[in-house]
């Protein structure tokens, strides 16, 4: 008999497990897709030999999180970390670079090349710091101070309307709004600006790394190092309530809030139900997975170096697409974020061919098909570019709200991303991964530190079970 249930097997589930069965317990874990990985699978999703990723795909935060640093994820798996980390397209052939150099980024950025170096280099300096704010709850006190105000100061530049103070170009400002924007938010915003701060400041501090294989070796590696400590996962089986697990001592969820209301069957006290029932998800995405016969052929000369492009013109193009989806709308000109592995990873295609991984954002719930919108898009920055596509599928929002419980609407993110939705997440309290229900967990997203694949979530969660149920430190979970 099992001392631990996990419901889900994501990151979070993983994480969380992983912890628990390395503290000497014995683990068992449900999930009800035929294969383990949540948002970290690789599929053939149109053609054998061509591997494409169903959800994330680049992953900036799996090596500056604290668990994934302790778990040794890098000695797991093989990594490439392009030189670029990403990039923002901007008619006549320009584009701005994020490369894993400050200095050569600076560089780069004409008459605001100062400016930009001076709004990150503090932050790369106390990237340490900044992690451990942004990667565990926010109401603490920060362990950094310094780190803490350094990061503050330049989100409340970054998410208001003075984000453009200090810049007299368009490339710095296109560079920082594509980071912005996978918050999925009106811009500017201050929790934009600071998910877009984060993945910057790592951008020049460790880089972008794209997993050999796709993103289901970092699964792969979770899930071997669960079984190695006597850890069980089970796939193709959907959990309906509590009451199904074994009578376990600790139940970690890793599910959304109206899978949690499922799962306890009105055991809950109405207070916190009704947390729960006021939680807010976001926006979401259309993802459109392309087979090419060639690489993208950019117009502007860097891109192709780059693991990560945002395609969406300038700061003020990007900011009015993703406010139109805020408003409900669906852009003519969407923002897209897309990476193109195959790039990075032969094995990722035969040769002759790439993949190309995108995604653009949409209003909750959409039905509608972007294909011809990111398209259009891509063949503004890389024109000919049409004329590679082999084939191409789309998953609608609503198609991933089906595929996976989690993203309610679409909502890959698992919750909206404010200033709210950050600190009540999924309630204000100074433990959010504690339920009402004794040995009862909550480890998903819709918990802090929030969306990504860092795997915190489901390590607080654990963190806190075994305290307060099995008395028990947090084990080592080093090779």
């Amino acid at each position: 008999m099992p001392d631990v249930a996990v419901v889900g097997s994501g990151p979070n589930g993983l994480a969380a497990a992983v912890t628990m069965a390395r503290a000497g317990l014995k683990v068992h874990v449900y999930e009800a897709a035929p294969t383990p990985g949540g948002g970290l699978r690789t599929s053939e999703l149109m053609e054998p030999g061509h591997l494409h990723d169903v959800c994330s795909a680049v992953h900036p935060m799996a090596i500056a999180s604290p668990f994934f640093r302790q778990f040794e994820l890098s000695r797991r798996i093989r990594l490439s970390v392009p030189d670029v980390s990403y990039g923002s397209p901007l008619d006549g052939g320009r584009a701005a670079l994020a490369y894993r150099s400050l200095d050569r980024t600076a560089a780069g950025m004409g008459r605001d090349g100062g400016a930009y170096r001076r709004l990150m280099a503090p932050l790369v300096r106390h990237v340490d710091g900044i992690t451990g704010l942004t990667l565990n709850q926010l109401l603490r006190v920060p362990r950094d101070p310094a780190a803490a105000a350094v990061f503050g100061l330049r989100t409340l530049e970054q998410g208001t309307r003075l984000w453009n103070a200090r810049f007299r170009e368009d490339l710095a400002p296109a560079l920082l709004t594509g980071a912005a924007a996978h918050a999925t938010a009106a811009l500017p915003g201050l929790a934009a600006a600071g998910a877009g701060l984060m993945l910057g400041t790592l951008a020049h501090a460790g880089g972008w790394p794209i997993p050999q294989g796709g993103s289901a070796a970092i699964s792969r590696a979770l899930v071997a190092d669960l079984e190695a400590h006597g850890g069980v996962v089970e796939t193709g089986v959907r959990i309906g309530s509590l009451a199904e697990l074994p009578p376990v001592r600790a139940a970690l969820l890793d599910v959304a809030p109206p899978a949690l209301l499922r799962l306890a069957r009105g055991r809950f006290p109405a207070r916190y139900r009704r947390a729960l029932e006021a939680f807010r998800f976001g926006n979401a995405a259309c993802k459109v997975d392309f087979i090419l016969s060639g690489p993208v052929p950019w117009a502007a000369p860097g891109l192709a170096d780059a693991g990560t492009v945002h395609v969406g013109g300038t700061r003020d193009e990007m900011a009015e697409a993703e406010n139109l989806v805020a408003a409900g709308r669906h852009p003519e000109r969407p923002y897209v974020l897309l990476s193109q592995p195959s790039r990075f990873d032969a094995g990722r295609a035969p040769d002759g061919r790439h993949i190309l991984w995108s995604y653009c954002h949409v209003p909750s719930g959409s039905d509608v098909d972007m294909a011809e919108a990111v398209t259009a898009q891509l063949e503004r920055f890389a024109p000919g570019f049409r004329d590679l596509v082999v084939r191409y599928q789309v998953t609608t929002a609503a198609g991933l709200a089906e595929y996976n419980e989690n993203y309610v609407g679409g909502d890959y993110g698992a919750g909206l991303m404010d200033l709210r939705g950050l600190l009540r997440r999924p309630v204000l309290s100074p433990v959010p991964w504690r339920t009402p229900l004794p040995g009862v967990y909550l480890c998903s997203s819709s918990t802090p530190p929030g969306p990504g694949v860092t795997g915190m979530p489901g390590f607080h969660a654990a963190t806190y079970a075994l305290k307060d149920i099995f008395g028990l430190p947090v084990p080592g979970l080093g090779i």
